[in-house]
Formats: structure tokens, sequence, C-alpha cells
């Protein structure tokens, strides 16, 4: 996708960037700038694509397309080069990463959410995020302030569409009460003891699941990218290359079929929260679930982050940024002086507020001088 991402300035030939506030291309250089064009009637609608024809390696050639990427040796993440670069820095934890001559075929991007934040925006909200972590080293915070910029990167995600049936047996509970006499401080006493009533049943339930969002990366841990949804997919729009000018775009590492898979798990979660529903009762109970799936398609999408790899004191610390939201995720830094200080004084006010009580319970008095 890099041979596509490098847009010529009109004026001065220096190459354009996706600026998120505008909107628009935008050259650093001359500082001329460039509306993207809106997609045409025939481009507006992003297209989904049929799950069993990708996999059986039936898809258009039109739906493929070659990547120039380089894996991370310390990460793994797919690391994607434009022509002219042969040696960069991995923007998932910083390690330097020369290119190789390899070439990845991939499916392409069918949407992408723009990124809506600019550099400067998120690096704010990732202090602020730093700032109310009360025993992160000062010295990280500090050097993030003063540390180099953010990097923005399209992250690849699958979204799935499926319809499903689901036969289900199981039992629905109705809770009542006995009431039972026991003895309490030698007197008899009534109380209310709950019971659950169960009958089988059986029935189906139907749902059509709309873009249930698969992350396709492996270079964040799952924990970091789940904590910056939801994302607002009503905002997708149609692929195009002027979006990620100026901004990386990391190749998928979970091929569709994983991929599907996850989807499944999501899709059956919602379906046993549904089976559940439709019980009834005050509780239930799902001995078998048969669920038939049809008409599954999917897209390859691309949302927005923006990323922070810091090598500080011989540790990585990694931070990302909702592109859309501001939302923040990271690994938490601890400082260690910090932590001992904090145990120090809760010991020395555990210590004063047991000798203040001994004191109050012994009748011995305490008091304070005043003036002095």
């Amino acid at each position: 996708m890099n041979e596509t991402h490098r847009f010529p300035c009109e004026q001065c030939g220096a190459d354009y960037r996706f600026d998120p506030a505008a909107n628009e291309l935008v050259c650093d250089h001359c500082g001329h700038s460039q509306p993207i064009e809106s997609a045409g009637p025939w481009e507006s609608d992003i297209r989904e694509l049929d799950f069993r024809a990708a996999i059986e390696n039936l898809l258009p050639l039109q739906e493929m397309e070659d990547l120039r990427v380089t894996k991370c040796p310390n990460c793994g993440a797919e690391v994607q080069f434009d022509p002219d670069s042969h040696a960069t820095e991995c923007p998932f934890c910083a390690t330097p990463v020369v290119a190789d001559t390899g070439t990845n075929r991939q499916i392409k991007p069918k949407g992408v959410l723009p990124f809506a934040l600019d550099e400067k925006t998120a690096h704010q909200a990732m202090n602020d995020w730093l700032g109310r972590l009360w025993f992160a080293p000062n010295g990280l915070k500090e050097y993030s302030r003063k540390g180099r910029k953010m990097q923005g990167i399209y992250v690849p995600y699958w979204t799935f569409d499926a319809k499903t049936r689901s036969e289900y047996s199981g039992a629905r509970g109705t809770v009542y009460y006995e009431t039972h006499t026991v003895m309490r401080d030698g007197k008899r006493q009534q109380v209310q003891v709950a019971k659950v009533r169960w009958t089988p049943v059986r029935g189906r339930v139907a749902r059509f699941f709309d873009d249930v969002l698969v992350l396709a990366s492996k270079s964040l841990p799952k924990r970091f990218t789940d904590a910056l949804e939801p994302w607002d997919l009503s905002r997708l729009e149609p692929y195009r290359p002027e979006f990620l000018a100026g901004f990386r775009a990391e190749g998928y590492q979970v091929d569709l079929d994983a991929g599907f898979v996850e989807a499944r798990h999501l899709m059956d979660r919602q379906i046993t929260r549904d089976i559940k529903f439709d019980i009834g009762g005050d509780q239930q109970r799902i001995t078998a679930v048969d669920t038939q799936v049809s008409d599954v398609t999917f897209k390859h999408v691309l949302l927005p982050v923006w990323l922070a790899a810091y090598k500080f004191r011989g540790q990585t610390y990694r931070f990302v940024v909702n592109g859309t939201t501001g939302r923040v995720q990271g690994e938490r830094p601890w400082s260690a002086w910090k932590i001992a200080v904090a145990i120090i004084l809760g010991t020395i006010a555990a210590a004063l507020i047991g000798y203040m009580l001994s004191q109050s319970q012994g009748g011995g008095g305490f008091s304070v001088p005043i003036g002095y």
C-alpha cells in the first residue's frame, strides 16, 4: 500500500500529508492544501466480500495486492516500507528494522476510518493519562512530554456479517419461597428460604450480525486495542490512499479464517444472551445449542491509532490513542521509590492512628499544644 501513499504537492513537489483537523491534504513544506475529492456514487458504498470465496482462494485478482513488508524481529509487527526506504524503526516497539526484498500478498482494505485527531491532540491525551497515574515515574512523564512525535498507524481489522439461526434446549428456573422454622438464641423463628423450580424448555433464536469487529494485528496486546473501543464504524469511508498520506499502515497478521474463528466466539456470546432472554424466568440453564451460520461476508478495514513507543531506563513502554475519540491505553509504568515512600508514609500514619487509639482507650488523653 505504501507505494500509493505519496502525493506530490502541486506547488513545490514535496509530499502531502492527510491533516485530520482540516480533513484535507496539506504540504508541510510550502503550506499548500488540497481537498480530498468526494467519492462518486459508485464508490460511496463499502462492498462486502464473500467469505467462502476468499477461503477457497476464489477472490478476483483486483481484490488482492502485494505489499512490501518486513517482520519486526522483536514484536513481530508487519512493518511496511516506502519504495525508497531501506531501514526504519518499528513503530510498535522502537526496534530498528531493515527492509528485505520480499512481498506479501494480501486482501485489499475496503474501508478506512480516517484520523480525526492530530498528533498534538493525541500527545496531550497521552500526557493527561500518564499524569493521572499516581505511581508512574516522573522521568517517564517528562520524557514523554519532551519526547519524539507519536506515530500515526492504521491498524488492520476484519469485520464479518452473518445470518444465524440457533436451536437450543435448557431449563427455566422460577424462584419460590418456603417457610422454615429455625432456632435462634433459644427461640423459634420463621424464615423464608429461596428455592428454584426448573422447567425443561426448547426453542430457537435468530440474529443477523452486522460488522462483528476482529483485530487482525498481533503487534499490540489485545487488551490495549480492546480498551480503545468503541469504534464508530458508521464513519467508515471507502478505502482511498489519500487518507493514508503521511501515515503508516500495518499489514494484517491474523488470517481471514482465524479472524472468523474469533468472530464466532463473539457471535456465540451474543447468541447465549439471546437464548437466556428467550428462556425467561428468574434463572436459565442452557444444555445444548445448535447454530447454523449462513451468508457470511467480510471486509478488511483500517482503523486509526496514534502510537508511542518509549525506551526508558532499558525498558520499552507503549501507549496507544484512539485516533478518533482520544481514548488512551498503555503499559502502566511503576515508580519503585514512589511506592516505597507511600508504604513508609502509610506505615507512619497507621502507627500514629494506633497510638492515638491506645491513648484514648487507656484514658491517658492526648493533647496538642496550641501556639507553641
